[in-house]
């Protein structure tokens, strides 16, 4: 039985990776983190059974890092996963804990990423390479991935694996691996097919069953919002605006971001601070002590920051970023529904976070309900309530006998009505905070989001995201399509939601490189953290495309989409201006014109 009063400290980490554990708010191990990395520390193979968020990235992650020989240029460690979104995460996951290694890197490798990009990347020293079967096995059949000097194999969610039909590559990668390599496989369940595996390439290994716990928290009605990226801060001011709160804990990962977010609430108006590591026990005491009092009414804090925090008006919590674990969200949303009183919980979900929410409903054996986005015309509804309860407020409790005489003064002065002198005061005082929605805005029902779908579902090209997908190699040698007329399809019609002004950008790809909307989309959704939803019309010619995209993105966002690539080119993304769009609109109405006059379509370029 691992002893859960364990620390991080207590193990044999370097100290590089011990700050970066107290950046990213880890303070005492899960059970699986405190079984599984003594284990592994000491070089034995080990077959972990845990559930999906108990913490067994860590688990594996931390004593492969301390354990790494920074000197060696080819890679020394393996990790195989079923999913590419999870490929992703656990790379970001050894990135995040080696922020303080000199010289590390990690790779993730999957398919339909370029495959020139993986070829060259492979050619650089690589610590640790992340990947799914599919694209690992495509790489030692090319011999461009050499596992010469593998010194540790991690299996990550075998039985996934299992289940999408990878067993027969999995055990060709394990042919390729030296017999000296460690190796630690996890699976929250264990069939025989995988325990098969283990027995014949796992040398006596090391067993650990965690059972997942089923924590309730009935008290508190859980929601979530699929939201990610750039998108999180409007959609936090909107729950700000729409619901009833009294005060609101938002959780974020780090202390930077604590400092940010309340800095911009402040900005609007908020009563909002940071609680973060960087306070020292005054400060932290009297910040408390202001929410109490009511001084402050939204708190941003981190994991660590809120341990032990107790304050009975959290009416509210919100998971600005998705907790590293299950224990995490508990604790997170245990801060609201005390001393009896029912509780809201509020979760933001990026497409690729959505194995969590599920990991988190099975743990806790509760669902979570999508959350309908507040329409603008209810946050004006509540807008309008809240001026008025504060007039009446005012009437009720303040000496308004000079404010009176002064009103009577300026309407005999001027003539003027008093109803139409009382409209221009209520104007001054809310001009910043509009009371009504402007013309047109929310007269239908608004657009059907991923919130409004049933239970699980995104919409259907984010769903597609999220489903498991059976790695395939793409080339980048297939020759390319064949020409084509300059006009264009709409390879991806505009579904934005309305109330989002959009900008056209021009792309340097199009069909000559092979471009689709579905690389485009993942390309930006990706680089920028854009929710798909926010990426609008796609239209694809012969060597370049255009894609709208919202206004106001941030000047460095763009500059890096620049530099985007697609296999060997540029994105160049720049934006494009009226009598461009107007000009190539009139060119693809004339080309569509000639295909329609013409006997046989030309297939030269123009």
């Amino acid at each position: 039985m691992p002893d859960t009063d364990l620390s991080f400290a207590s193990f044999a980490f370097p100290p590089a990776l011990l700050t970066a554990l107290n950046e990213v708010g880890y303070e005492t191990p899960s059970p699986i983190q405190a079984a599984a990395i003594p284990v592994l520390l000491n070089g034995q193979d080990l077959i972990g059974q845990a559930q999906t968020g108990t913490g067994k990235t860590a688990a594996f992650a931390l004593p492969i890092l301390a354990r790494l020989d920074f000197s060696q240029r080819a890679p020394q460690v393996l990790v195989l996963t079923p999913t590419r979104e999870l490929a992703i995460q656990v790379a970001a996951a050894f990135q995040s804990y080696a922020r303080h290694l000199p010289g590390f890197h990690v790779l993730p490798i999957y398919g339909g990423q370029s495959m020139y990009q993986q070829l060259r990347s492979l050619q650089r020293p690589v610590h640790v390479v992340v990947g799914t079967p599919g694209r690992v096995m495509d790489h030692l059949r090319r011999e461009s991935l050499s596992l010469a000097s593998l010194r540790a194999l991690v299996l990550d969610e075998a039985d996934e694996m299992l289940r999408m039909g990878f067993l027969e590559e999995v055990t060709f990668i394990l042919e390729h691996t030296p017999e000296t390599r460690q190796t630690a496989l996890f699976s929250a369940t264990m069939p025989e097919p995988i325990r098969q595996v283990a027995q014949r390439y796992l040398r006596d290994p090391a067993e650990i069953r965690i059972k997942a716990k089923t924590s309730t928290v009935e008290a508190i009605r859980q929601r979530y919002w699929p939201v990610g990226g750039m998108h999180k801060f409007d959609a936090l001011t909107r729950i700000l605006e729409a619901e009833d709160i009294d005060a609101v804990l938002v959780f974020v990962h780090t202390k930077t971001a604590t400092v940010e977010i309340a800095e911009k609430l402040a900005a609007r108006g908020y009563a909002s601070a940071a609680l973060n590591g960087d306070l020292n026990q005054a400060q932290r005491e009297k910040t408390i002590e202001q929410l109490k009092n009511r001084q402050i009414d939204v708190l941003i804090a981190t994991d660590v920051a809120a341990r032990g925090l107790d304050v009975p008006r959290i009416s509210h919590v919100v998971n600005y970023d998705i907790p590293y674990d299950i224990e995490g969200y508990v604790h997170r949303i245990g801060r609201t529904g005390r001393a009896g009183r029912t509780g809201k919980a509020i979760l933001f979900v990026a497409p690729r976070e959505i194995r969590m929410l599920r990991a988190i409903e099975r743990a806790t054996r509760q669902p979570i309900e999508p959350m309908r986005a507040p329409t603008r015309a209810a946050i004006a509804e509540k807008r309008i309530g809240q001026f008025k309860q504060t007039v009446f407020d005012a009437i009720a409790s303040e000496d308004l006998e000079f404010f009176g005489s002064l009103v009577d003064e300026m309407a005999e002065e001027r003539g003027v009505d008093q109803r139409d002198l009382a409209a221009a005061l209520a104007w001054l005082v809310q001009r910043d905070r509009p009371l009504q929605t402007e013309p047109g805005q929310d007269d239908r029902p608004p657009r059907p989001t991923a919130s409004d779908e049933p239970r699980g579902r995104f919409p259907p090209r984010e769903r597609a995201a999220q489903e498991p997908v059976r790695e395939r190699p793409r080339y980048e040698d297939t020759p390319p399509p064949r020409e084509r007329a300059p006009q264009a399809r709409p390879e991806r019609p505009a579904r934005v939601p309305e109330d989002v002004e959009m900008v056209r950008y021009r792309l340097d790809v199009g069909h000559a490189q092979g471009a689709t909307a579905k690389h485009i989309v993942g390309a930006i959704a990706n680089e920028a953290g854009i929710d798909s939803q926010y990426i609008g019309r796609i239209d694809i010619y012969d060597d370049f495309s255009t894609v709208d995209l919202p206004e106001g993105m941030p000047r460095e966002l763009l500059q890096h989409l620049k530099k985007v690539r697609f296999g060997k080119h540029k994105f160049n993304l720049t934006a494009m201006s009226q009598p461009q769009i107007k000009g190539l609109a009139e060119l693809s109405a004339e080309s569509v014109k000639q295909l329609r006059g013409s006997p046989k379509p030309r297939r030269k370029r123009p």
